[in-house]
């Protein structure tokens, strides 16, 4: 009985909730996108947009309308993928107890004793699918069982969508060759190029490498738990600390200002600075972080000071380095209007658990501290942003950096869920602070990016003076994307900031 880790993976699954919700969307090539524009890229794509026109994860969406015109964009709802992540667990639960969740759409749950046996192992999965399609009858999963949940997890990717996968040690290399490098949790692109230029090129290989080879590999031990993992060892998972807490965020076309960004960095901060206390930490640290549209160079700055925890000292620090890019305007160093700033990201490093550091003697400091604190009781009650910063308004009133959906953790709907927009003239629409959030943060800033210049390619520059147009679905609104963003930059000579 080698088996020991049975791994669910839901297929697709913000696209597949949307489909579940609206039937007139089932069957038909769905992307699931943070916000309607074509420089944003698909956090998510329905399976028949993979199989029919290979969209996914990551596509840009001027791309996407230009393979399929009638590729459907629904804007992210987080906090009703949240509720569905929370049933589907409940029905897993009603079949075998599970671990805790990888990431919203992944868990493992671990066999012992007769459940271990493929028979039965088998038997679990399909009660598993069975309940689930009860419930839900779009949303479905593809499972893996292997002897680890390394191998558990690669078995669930390996025959997608509703897939079925059973990997035993009799089964192991042979039944792996036929993977791609990159198919295998932690290869990505730039640790498949370490291993090519250590001469592994095909799974066969890499299987047949020695455990030194791996870690020559890496570059460390983790070389070595990828050795055992592959044939089938259970290691136990690398207890690790926490390093930082930070956010960022793309902005959409209206923000793309130095207010805007300003005021969404802003927001940014209070979140991560409310997290912080959260989690029993303060930092000793900040990073500031913001690109622009056409230029390579990059605002950064990286602050040190003592351990703190209290929100308006972050903000503090994180004003006066921005009344930098205010100065840099002034002088004609930079134009917002030319090159907008496009992505704004802040990290609070450096931290140290809370009961660890020494107390504060002055009095101002202890009361910035406690406000923080009674801000962080109200929010918590009464839903997050009730009070806030006035320096946040501009960001509020766009429904800017929202709840969102990290990959390693689950969020709280209650504590990241605004409690309603801020809209000037109270004009909003209903759940919009639910309907826009990024997963995989960095990963996601660059894609989009990287789609943003692509726009620029293939457009003709219009006037710097022109104004934005608002992007709408379809391939009608792909061609007004085309004609609204500003001319390329300019190379610079020297430094901006």
């Amino acid at each position: 009985m080698t088996l020991r880790c049975l791994f669910v993976d839901f297929n697709s699954f913000f696209a597949s909730v949307e489909q579940q919700d609206n039937p007139a969307l089932r069957g038909k090539p769905v992307g699931v996108v943070p916000v309607v524009a074509a420089t944003t890229c698909c956090i998510a794509a329905s399976i028949e947009a993979k199989k029919q026109y290979g969209i996914g994860t990551g596509t840009p969406v001027w791309e996407a309308l230009d393979r399929c015109p009638d590729f459907e964009l629904v804007e992210a709802r987080p906090a009703r993928y949240v509720e569905v992540h929370h049933q589907l667990m409940n029905a897993i639960e009603d079949c075998i107890p599970h671990a805790k969740p990888d990431s919203i759409d992944e868990v493992p749950c671990y066999l012992i004793g007769r459940e271990r046996q493929r028979g039965n192992a088998i038997v679990i999965a399909e009660n598993i699918k069975r309940r689930i399609a009860k419930e839900f009858d779009w949303i479905r999963c593809s499972i893996g069982i292997a002897p680890n949940r390394f191998l558990a997890k690669t078995a669930s990717d390996m025959h997608k969508p509703d897939g079925l996968t059973v990997l035993e040690m009799d089964d192991l290399p042979h039944k792996l060759h036929a993977l791609e490098l990159r198919d295998f949790c932690g290869i990505g692109p730039s640790m498949e190029q370490r291993l090519i230029h250590t001469g592994i090129h095909t799974v066969q290989q890499l299987c047949g490498a020695t455990r030194e080879h791996l870690r020559a590999a890496w570059g460390s031990r983790d070389g070595e738990r990828f050795w055992l993992q592959l044939r089938g060892q259970d290691v136990p998972d690398r207890i690790t600390q926490r390093g930082s807490i930070g956010h960022s965020h793309v902005l959409g076309p209206e923000l793309r200002s130095f207010e805007g960004a300003r005021s969404v960095l802003f927001k940014l901060l209070a979140k991560a600075a409310m997290r912080l206390r959260k989690d029993g930490f303060q930092a000793s640290g900040l990073s500031i972080r913001i690109r622009f549209v056409g230029l390579e160079h990059r605002f950064e700055r990286d602050l040190a000071f003592a351990p703190i925890d209290d929100t308006s000292t972050f903000l503090h620090q994180l004003g006066e380095q921005l009344a930098q890019l205010e100065t840099a305007i002034q002088r004609g160093r930079w134009n917002p209007r030319r090159n907008p700033p496009l992505s704004v990201a802040v990290t609070l490093v450096g931290l140290q658990q809370g009961d660890s550091v020494t107390g504060d003697l002055m009095a101002n400091r202890q009361r910035d501290r406690d406000m923080s604190r009674v801000v962080d009781r109200i929010n918590q009650k009464y839903g997050n942003n009730s009070i806030y910063f006035g320096a946040m308004q501009h960001a509020l009133a766009h429904d800017a950096a929202p709840m969102r959906i990290p990959f390693s953790q689950i969020p709280e709907t209650a504590r990241e869920k605004d409690v309603a927009t801020h809209r000037k003239g109270n004009a909003r629409k209903p759940e919009t602070a639910d309907e826009l959030f990024l997963k995989r943060e960095r990963q996601f800033k660059v894609l989009a990016e990287n789609a943003h210049r692509e726009v620029q390619k293939r457009k003709r520059p219009s006037a710097s003076g022109d104004k934005a147009e608002p992007f709408k679905a379809g391939a009608g609104g792909w061609n007004q994307a085309r004609k609204r963003d500003t001319e390329p930059a300019i190379g610079e000579t020297r430094p901006l900031f």
